[in-house]
């Protein structure tokens, strides 16, 4: 079996949508997700750095982010055809590795907690694919990177995209049938 390594934040948890919820709500803003095409959330509101980045110090931020829409379904469904680790920065946020992990144990049991993979530097992973939406970890990867659509990454053209997981499982059972070939 091939093998599929996918990030998490802003591709299995809608990391981006849960933090401008929770900055809208405790900051009393009015961000909307729109607003970040081609930014981050800190360079549409660098004045509150501090505020933004206060999330990643909460265990429960991690804990309570949101799925992104039709992940769960299309990895189980790749999972039959292909091997699947889930392939996290989390040393950038070391206070995120207990509820991060906890998180992939309730919202993707049917995948082996022994694929879950904690690290820094993707560049170590060793698969066939990686869909992910940080194009620097793309660029470090050795197998074929597949990038998935984010606010901050839709002017970036360097790699295969796909903007949902409805469409990453259209892209890899192609894949697949063409390798059968």
């Amino acid at each position: 079996m091939k093998r599929i390594a996918i990030d998490m934040d802003e591709v299995i948890a809608d990391t981006l949508a849960t933090h401008v919820e929770w900055y809208n709500r405790d900051y009393k803003d009015e961000l909307c997700i729109g607003e970040l095409e081609g930014r981050s959330l800190l360079e549409a509101r660098p004045e509150a750095q501090v505020a933004i980045e206060s999330y990643y110090e909460r265990e429960d931020f991690f804990r309570n982010i949101k799925v992104m829409e039709h992940s769960q379904e299309v990895l189980r469904e790749l999972s039959e055809h292909y091997e699947i680790f889930i392939t996290t920065a989390a040393m950038e946020v070391p206070a995120s590795f207990h509820a991060k992990y906890e998180w992939l144990l309730e919202h993707f049991d049917f995948l082996d907690e022994m694929n879950f993979v904690f690290c820094g530097d993707k560049s170590i992973i060793r698969a066939d694919y990686m869909v992910d939406d940080n194009i620097r970890q793309l660029r470090a990867f050795k197998g074929k990177g597949v990038l998935f659509s984010a606010p901050r990454n839709v002017y970036e053209t360097e790699f295969v995209r796909v903007n949902n997981w409805l469409e990453a499982k259209e892209w890899f059972m192609a894949e697949l049938e063409e390798a059968r070939q």
